[in-house]
């Protein structure tokens, strides 16, 4: 008996067949049947089926000899299905990868539930994801299964089947199925989790949710909408059925039945013209029939109610309309508010530049606002230490304001303090650029401090690059590098780099990164107290991941199953995850031995903590080295990685560690110790002897006390690389990890 039947009804979705059934054949986990409903599709689906059952013992294919639409489907699915649990999947929507082991896994740790509820994410045809706005329902209270009065917010949840795990044996004792229409899942969904003793939540998105732009049901105009009052009659027959659950239920589900209701009449593309009038006073008799007062409700909503309540379809669409109106005047006011406001601003900036730029002032920023850290964090620190004369300020959005020191003074993007600073302030300090309208002064001095050692190409050597350069205007870019100073270099490979992609009269720097101090001056206490303060348990191994962005693709590729990754490590291990800041979400969210560090203010941080580093073609990999600690290569998409972004060398031929080419390797890695092995600590070295040369710990003080106090000589010599002692790791405990001063090879370029 397999553990899982995963039930998919197909009917006219040729197209997405193969990238559904593949979802789920591709899954780490292997035990369950996948049951295949040919709903009597006119199209080559039939075909497709039947080739899958072919080649996959797990596939069973299910020809039903007329369409009887999506529930009977599913009904037929679950007729031949002998699994532990009862899955159902839409055949346009896709499994993400290690669904199946989570999904098993928290059954396991929640006691066999009736019912586990999990997540979905909605993906758009322009590659865009977007996850369920109510994930916060589903948060994991610890492995106790609970009832639906328990937590009664679930029913806010999209009430459909497929983000939920069924126990195949309470199914069938209750005799639930599935009715025939549109909106097959309201009467389904809601009296099974009513039902349900024992309820459990999985804080995971395990489902891709397909937003077609044609083609989905629920998008075309049709009179079969009108199912969905058969569907809430089917809910109340229920109900009135079991009145020990209707005093409890019965209010939330009206109010649920009324936004409904609603929600199908506004939706433009739903009801044929004519046919709103109709649909309005159905759903008046519903009101009327089902109404059972009790639930507070906001006045805008009250006022949606009591428009179904009285049934007249052209006061409900004048004022839906009015309200769409002042909706959109108020769109236009704010729009214009806006733009009289940033003309008032640029008056006040050519006003400012006008004045005498102030010598005692330096402005920062750094990742376009996104708070304090970096090159130029570094650097306004040392700044404050070796030239307490000169006032600090540093630009960030206000959601980044926390993480900037109090010395300095913050300033919001945008506003009049802001341009001032711009105009006035001698030192401007970025590792982006900054405001396209900032005008270089006369005494003023931009040093670009950048924000990585460039694996991947950059500047004008994007121009072959469409993919990376995404419409860069190359005229812009060189105008803003011939406004600056001076360029950070922490490596001779950077140096040549700058100056050939930024082709500009700068001075370049080869004092190192000053982001990179921190690894040489830290100290045991200081990375005890950060993983303490992260929440990494005490004797464990910390393994940062922190993958790259992509060019070619515009979401985030998820390509390490990190529950599958944890499970072969065993528990001494933990995943610090940290995803890339373009992406705006996390890797995966922080569950057990799985920690997100995606919003941690502090990359440096995060490398001190650690033990380990597993990343892709990251920058972030020259840093870490300067720690003498393990890192991993997982390249496995390297090639559709070069052919889109290209780089300046092949980094799986002289790897700062170990290489992984899918995760079956990188898990043996990990398994037999190469991660930290001599090999892999012969690779580190060499890669250090080849990047870290300036970074000895003193970076910024070198910057500080030739840019800002003008010493020309007598600047702190590079501290050679035997002379060094980065902080130590924490959590390495078995014997000593191999330095990296062993047996040097010959670096391969």
């Amino acid at each position: 008996m397999p553990r899982f039947s995963v039930i998919v009804p197909v009917y006219k979705v040729q197209a997405y067949l193969h990238g559904c059934l593949e979802s789920v054949l591709t899954q780490s986990f292997t035990d369950f049947e996948l049951i295949v409903v040919d709903d009597c599709s006119p199209d080559a689906c039939g075909a497709l089926i039947d080739e899958c059952a072919a080649r996959d013992t797990r596939v069973r294919a299910v020809h039903l000899k007329e369409n009887v639409g999506l529930g009977r489907a599913r009904n037929a699915g679950m007729e031949h299905a002998t699994g532990d649990y009862l899955i159902f999947l839409d055949s346009d929507d896709t499994l993400t990868p290690g669904s199946l082991h989570a999904i098993s896994d928290r059954i396991k740790e929640t006691d066999e539930p009736d019912v586990l509820i999990y997540d979905y994410a909605r993906t758009f045809w322009s590659g865009e994801e977007v996850r369920n706005q109510f994930a916060d329902l589903l948060k994991e209270d610890g492995d106790r299964p609970f009832t639906l009065s328990e937590r009664p917010g679930l029913l806010r949840l999209l009430m459909v089947a497929w983000n939920k795990a069924y126990r195949r044996d309470f199914i069938e004792r209750e005799g639930f199925t599935f009715p025939p229409g549109l909106y097959e899942d309201t009467p389904w969904t809601y009296p099974v989790l009513m039902k349900a003793d024992t309820i459990a939540t999985l804080d995971r998105v395990c489902v891709h949710y397909l937003q077609r732009r044609r083609g989905s049901i629920l998008r075309t105009t049709t009179r079969r909408h009108f199912d969905i009052f058969d569907q809430y009659e089917r809910v109340f027959t229920f109900l009135d059925a079991h009145p020990e659950l209707s005093a409890a239920w019965r209010s939330l589900l009206f109010r649920r039945m009324v936004d409904h209701l609603t929600t199908v009449f506004t939706k433009r593309d739903r009801l044929p013209p004519g046919s709103r009038p109709a649909f309005l006073r159905k759903a008046r008799t519903h009101y009327r029939r089902y109404r059972a007062p009790g639930v507070p409700m906001r006045a805008r909503t009250r006022l949606r109610h009591g428009l179904v309540r009285l049934g007249t379809h052209r006061t409900y669409w004048t004022l839906w309309t009015a309200l769409r109106l002042r909706t959109r005047a108020g769109r236009y006011a704010a729009t214009a508010r806006r733009r009289a406001k940033g003309a008032a601003l640029q008056l006040h900036y050519r006003v400012q530049l006008c004045l005498p730029v102030r010598a005692d002032r330096a402005v920062f920023a750094s990742y376009w606002g996104r708070g304090y850290g970096c090159n130029p964090g570094a650097l306004e620190a040392a700044l404050r230490e070796h030239a307490p004369h000169i006032r600090t300020a540093w630009i960030a959005d206000p959601a980044h304001h926390h993480t900037l020191p109090t010395a300095t003074r913050r300033l919001r993007p945008g506003t009049a303090a802001y341009w001032t600073a711009l105009a006035r302030s001698k030192y401007l300090v970025n590792n982006v650029n900054f405001d396209r309208r900032l005008v270089k002064r006369r005494g003023q001095v931009m040093i670009q401090t950048q924000h990585g050692t460039p694996l991947k190409l950059m500047g004008l050597d994007l121009r072959d690059r469409p993919a990376a350069a995404r419409g860069m205007d190359f005229a812009a870019l060189l105008r803003n590098a011939d406004k600056w100073d001076y360029v950070l270099s922490s490596n001779r490979h950077s140096t040549l780099v700058w100056e050939r992609v930024f082709p500009a009269s700068f001075t370049t720097l080869e004092y190192g990164y000053p982001r990179n101090d921190i690894y040489q001056r830290a100290s045991s206490a200081d990375v005890a107290r950060l993983r303490e303060s992260i929440g990494i348990p005490r004797g464990t191994v910390a393994i940062l991941y922190a993958p790259t962005h992509r060019d070619y693709r515009h979401t985030q590729l998820r390509s390490l199953d990190l529950e599958r990754l944890l499970h072969h490590l065993g528990p001494r291990f933990v995943v610090l995850t940290r995803a890339h800041h373009s992406y705006g979400e996390p890797l995966a969210p922080s569950s057990g031995r799985l920690i997100d560090v995606s919003d941690h203010p502090s990359v440096e941080s995060l490398c001190l903590a650690s033990d380990a580093l597993v990343t892709d073609y990251s920058s972030l990999m020259f840093d870490y080295v300067n720690l003498d600690r393990p890192v991993v290569l997982h390249a496995e998409d390297w090639q559709a990685y070069e052919a889109a972004r290209g780089t300046y060398f092949d980094v799986r031929e002289f790897p700062p560690g170990a290489v992984a080419r899918d995760q079956d390797e990188l898990i043996d890695i990990f398994v037999t110790g190469h991660w930290r092995g001599s090999h892999s600590a012969r690779l580190r070295a060499a890669f250090r002897d080849r990047f870290c040369v300036y970074d000895d710990g003193r970076a910024a003080e070198r910057v500080v006390r030739h840019v800002v106090l003008g010493e020309g000589g007598g600047l702190p010599s590079v501290a050679p690389l035997a002379d060094r002692q980065p902080a130590p790791a924490a959590g390495v405990a078995d014997e000593p990890l191999p330095r990296a001063d062993a047996h040097r090879p010959t670096p391969r370029f």
